[in-house]
């Protein structure tokens, strides 16, 4: 695949780091201004008259946004209602609130959000009480349904403030490399399991891969064979099966059907143009190369990628379907990691091996010409023998930050020789960073490795921003 192999689009989608970026500025000022509302309310530098009723207008605007999140479907067009709400809300006290700060910066705020969110001024708008019609075959709106009549409920009885749905939370799982698997728990762990090998069992979805040693001499493995089963959801969609193995990245399920089930709701893509989005069904980003499988029904997303000869993948899941299991399916890598006797690393230090000798007698085989043309079908698995300082500045052309996914970069440009394995961990990367729903747990360090007193100083240039952040809000 080399360099470009990875093109990476999963950053297009709703979670994508540079929408976060875009996105932090506005809640903080958001913030602000229900800092600035609470104060004047309270009577604190109050400007405003009787009248003015521009405290409201930013609280029930947070509450209406409260239980949204980019990493589900439908935020942008939920989040843009509010946004509408939250401007006709302004314009109704705007006489009584003439010459009130917090009133101006409201109106300057929602100007700029809606131009951050490509927000039409016209359109329908929340309401304080909306009346929420959940989609049965759409998780994003029954989640969304039981999180307002939850809410409500609340206020109508404060006995019952603990009490009650919350908003949904996700998990991320992702496996690459020799192979590398970050659980549910965000527990980053190198494993042998070769053979099959369950990641997700539970009563909506399962997930399974096969394993498969890579060089002779060492006891790392790399996926080649991926078994995705979506259950049975009555009214939404039969039971479907996705395959795929080395050079078999199919677009379609094992019955050759690309959806299932009736349209949930329609999707404008970055384009422009409208689609209906059914419960269940696949986008192929990248022939052969980057499939991704959408379980609208159960808020389920997958990335599955071949990268050389092995294949990727990267799941995000809510957490109420993947607690949904009994005591026969404990055996779940995503859930409870690997078994200890499957572990390469030690508590999560992972050891950087030297090349093995048995890796450079195989290179060396590779190089043949009698070889080369069983090697024409994997152009781009050109096999080297690196040592630790090569490796580290291979990886460093697709890592930047010495964390986790670096490290385990280097590991298996020492154990394999294999360049694959650099943009593997690139995309396992931006793959999560897509995916994962909290980014303050993204990054990861290894244990006592190489890179620990880089990490110390990432650390301290962190918390140095996070006090310029604070004082800048204070100011």
């Amino acid at each position: 695949m080399g360099r470009a192999g990875c093109r990476c689009r999963g950053a297009e989608r709703l979670a994508s780091p540079s929408m976060v970026r875009r996105f932090r500025p506005s809640l903080l000022l958001l913030l602000l201004l229900l800092v600035l509302s609470y104060g004047t309310y309270m009577g604190h530098c109050q400007v405003a008259s009787p009248q003015c009723r521009i405290q409201k207008c930013t609280t029930d605007f947070v509450s209406l946004t409260s239980h949204l999140t980019p990493a589900v479907d439908g935020f942008h067009t939920e989040f843009c209602k509010a946004l509408r709400a939250y401007s006709a809300c302004t314009q109704k006290t705007a006489k009584s609130c003439r010459g009130d700060l917090v009133f101006h910066s409201a109106v300057l705020g929602i100007s700029d959000l809606m131009s951050q969110r490509n927000c039409s001024k016209d359109g329908p708008t929340s309401t304080s009480h909306p009346e929420i019609h959940a989609e049965p075959c759409n998780y994003h709106s029954r989640s969304q349904q039981a999180h307002i009549h939850s809410h409500l409920h609340a206020h109508t009885h404060s006995h019952a403030h603990n009490s009650g749905h919350s908003r949904p939370g996700y998990l991320f799982c992702g496996l690459f490399g020799d192979p590398h698997l970050r659980t549910f728990k965000d527990s980053f762990q190198t494993c042998k399991v070769e053979g099959a090998w369950p990641l997700i069992d539970n009563d909506y979805l399962s997930v399974q891969v096969t394993n498969v040693p890579v060089v002779p001499g060492s006891s790392a493995t790399a996926t080649n064979k991926i078994t995705i089963i979506f259950k049975p959801y009555e009214g939404c969609t039969d039971q479907r099966v996705y395959q795929a193995v080395t050079d078999n990245l199919p677009a379609a399920f094992d019955d050759g059907t690309v959806s299932s089930g009736d349209p949930i709701h329609t999707s404008v893509s970055a384009e422009g143009a409208a689609r209906k989005v059914r419960a269940l069904w696949i986008s192929e980003r990248s022939p052969g190369r980057h499939v991704e499988l959408h379980a609208g029904y159960i808020g389920v997303t997958v990335i599955v990628r071949q990268l050389g000869r092995y294949l990727t993948l990267a799941v995000r899941i809510p957490e109420e379907m993947a607690q949904a299991y009994d005591a026969t399916q404990d055996l779940q890598l995503c859930l409870n990691g690997c078994p200890s006797s499957e572990r390469i690393d030690q508590g999560g230090h992972l050891p950087l091996p030297r090349s093995p000798p048995a890796l450079g007698l195989q290179l060396q085989q590779l190089r043949r010409p009698s070889y080369s043309s069983q090697t024409q079908p994997h152009p781009f698995g050109v096999n080297q023998v690196f040592g630790l300082e090569g490796a580290k500045e291979r990886c460093k052309e697709q890592l930047k930050v010495p964390d986790i996914y670096f490290h385990s970069c280097v590991f298996d440009l020492l154990t394999t020789g294999d360049v694959n394995f650099t943009v593997a961990a690139s995309c396992a990367q931006k793959d999560m960073e897509s995916l994962h729903p909290h980014r303050d747990r993204w990054r990861i360090y290894p244990h006592g490795s190489a890179g620990s007193n880089l990490q110390s100083k990432y650390h301290s240039v962190g918390q140095l921003a996070l006090l310029l952040l604070t004082a800048v809000l204070i100011l």
